[in-house]
Order: C-alpha cells, then sequence, then structure tokens
C-alpha cells in the first residue's frame, strides 16, 4: 500500500496523537515520537508498522526545531528536573531523518538528565553510532528477538534484514560510552529458546553499564496489532515467574520496575479535553489508520474515527472518546 508522508509544522499541535509528537503519562519520562514510519514489518508488531502493513495510510515526520519547542513547553509545565526523554516510535526512530541534531538538542535542555532511544536496530552503521554517542545518547534499547539468522529475519518479516549489522552495532554501543539494553520481545511459540541465549549474550558484551541489561518485553496480541498464527499470549503470572527463574540462573536483574529507571510520578501536563464532549474540530489531514483524520481543536490533535472523506480546512462535529495521557480519539457525528 502506498502511503502518504505529512510532514508536521506549526499548525499541527505535537501534543494528542499517539503516532507523533510528545507523549506524557505523568512522569518524569516523555516520549518522543519523531516519525512514524518503520523499515521492518515484523510479525508481531503492535502498530502494524513498516511496508507490509495493511491499516496504515499515513506516515508522519515532525519538523527539528517544532518538535524541541513543544517538548520544552512540556518540561515547562510539568516544573519537574531530571527528566528522561525517551525516543520511541509507532515505528523505528532510525528512520529519522535528523535523529543526530534531535539527540543534540535534547541534550541542551536543562531539565533532561538522560535521553534513550528504543530501536530494532536494522539501520544502524558503526558511524550512526559514534554520532549518538558524540551526540549525547545515554541509552540504547536494542529489540534483539533472535541470535538465529534465519529465525531473527522471520520475525522481522524482512528479507533484507541483517542480523549480524545488529550484533555488530550492539557491541560498539556496549563498548562506548552509552548504556545498551536488550529488548527482546518474548513470542511464545516463535523464540522461547532464544530468550536465556539473549541474555547470556547481553551479558556477555556488556550491556547493562548503568541501568539493567535486559528488558524483556512481553507479547501481547493489540487491537490493529499484527497477531502470528497460532500464537496466543503468555499469561502475566507465567511470563514473571519464568522471568525470576531465569534471574536465579543468570544474575542479572531481568522483573524490572520504574524505579530501576528512576522513573517516578510527576505533575501531568494538564488535559483541555475531555471524554463525552462533543466539539467542532478542523481537520488537517489524513489519519494514520484506515478510515481516520486528523484534526485540531484547543490546541491538541484528536484523532477522529469513522471520518467523512472531506478536505483540509474542513470543520466537522465529533464526540470524544478518550483523553487519557493528552491523547485524543473520538468519533464524527454527521
Amino acid at each position: 500500500m502506498t502511503r502518504k508522508v505529512i510532514r508536521i509544522t506549526e499548525g499541527i499541535p505535537l501534543m494528542g496523537s499517539v503516532a507523533f509528537g510528545v507523549i506524557d503519562r505523568g512522569t518524569n519520562l516523555i516520549q518522543v515520537r519523531p516519525s512514524s514510519s518503520c523499515p521492518l514489518s515484523c510479525i508481531f508488531c503492535s502498530t502494524d508498522a513498516g511496508p507490509k502493513s495493511r491499516t496504515r495510510q499515513t506516515e508522519y515526520l515532525v519538523d527539528l526545531k517544532y518538535l524541541i519547542g513543544w517538548f520544552e513547553a512540556v518540561v515547562r509545565e510539568k516544573g519537574c528536573q531530571e527528566v528522561e526523554a525517551h525516543i520511541d516510535t509507532v515505528g523505528d526512530p532510525l528512520v529519522y531523518y535528523d535523529l543526530v541534531n534531535l539527540v543534540r538538542e535534547l541534550r541542551e535542555v536543562p531539565e533532561v538528565s538522560v535521553i534513550s532511544m528504543q530501536t530494532h536496530g536494522s539501520l544502524f552503521t558503526p558511524e550512526l553510532v559514534r554520532k549518538l554517542e558524540r551526540a549525547g545518547i545515554d541509552r540504547v534499547n536494542l529489540s534483539v528477538d533472535s541470535l538465529d539468522e534465519g529465525k531473527a529475519r522471520y520475525l522481522a518479516g524482512t528479507d533484507w534484514f541483517d542480523l549480524s549489522k545488529v550484533l555488530d552495532a550492539a557491541k560498539r554501543i556496549a563498548e562506548s560510552s552509552v548504556d545498551l539494553l536488550i529488548a527482546p520481545v518474548w513470542v511464545p511459540g516463535l523464540n522461547d529458546e532464544e530468550i536465556p541465549r539473549i541474555i547470556d549474550y547481553a551479558l556477555k558484551i556488556g550491556a547493562g553499564k548503568k541501568w539493567p541489561a535486559l528488558g524483556i518485553q512481553k507479547y501481547e496480541a493489540y487491537k490493529g496489532g499484527r497477531k502470528p498464527r497460532g500464537v496466543r499470549p503468555m499469561k502475566w503470572s507465567d511470563f514473571y515467574m519464568k522471568l525470576s527463574e531465569w534471574e536465579e540462573e543468570f544474575g542479572t536483574k531481568l522483573v524490572l520496575r520504574p524505579e530501576d529507571f528512576s522513573i517516578r510520578k510527576v505533575k501531568a501536563v494538564s488535559s483541555p479535553i475531555k471524554k463525552g464532549e462533543v466539539l467542532n474540530v478542523r481537520v488537517v489531514g489524513e489519519g494514520w489508520k484506515l478510515g481516520e483524520k486528523i484534526a485540531v481543536a484547543r490546541n491538541r490533535v484528536i484523532t477522529v474515527l469513522d471520518a467523512p472523506p472531506v478536505p483540509p480546512g474542513s470543520l466537522i462535529r465529533v464526540r470524544v472518546l478518550r483523553d487519557k495521557d493528552n491523547i485524543f480519539y473520538a468519533r464524527f457525528l454527521g
């Protein structure tokens, strides 16, 4: 499916969408989402990202200076120190055209104490690792889902996926001043035997210099995400029981808590829109998924479901369905 790319600049608020901008969930960690694209089509992807997506119609790319301005405004409103700027996306941050400068600009924000990033690492090069280190990134959370080349390519849903390049990047990061956290997604029935191998690998290459070396992720079957045939999510109790067993076996921390990363609850950015409200909103572009539009009201982006085929600038009437964490969904009322 051919997708339109929308460049997000002034006029489109950077809070309200899960697909781009800044997300505040009431802690000292602020999510920074500069783009939505992904080069991979992982078979378990919770956001149906990548070239094989069947639900996405649009990708987003945020102007760097505009993004930094919004990030600084959110930090000011929250009024907290020791902020972690976490670069994560509904795709992969390595796609972002100005990633190094994004890290460099975040490093200049006085309240920022940690800059971290979540990636599958397929676009890493030795030069990019060096540039990110010089720009001031503190930690890379790298998803390595298998140490077997064929299985890694299968899980990535991508024929060109090169595991050796990702492992080379992992080694370079571990040997640099940047901390490395290996974050495999455990997909039951597909990579069970790989998880202990990955734990051993992470410890051997020196991951976890300051923070935990591993952050094992539990596969979840999200609405709108990809669901591998025959795979059923584990029970949380079984997941944590196995992590506890591996903690004993490998002598490393695997059951993680927010305090392991100095994440704490702090004042959240106030929400100007409430669930149940009926609003007149201005359409500004195509939504992330099929059947959606993005609209603006009260300096927030709202994702409109079942939206009519109207051009940007149109005013439509909607009812707000979701207002949690300043992320807004609404339904078109006609």
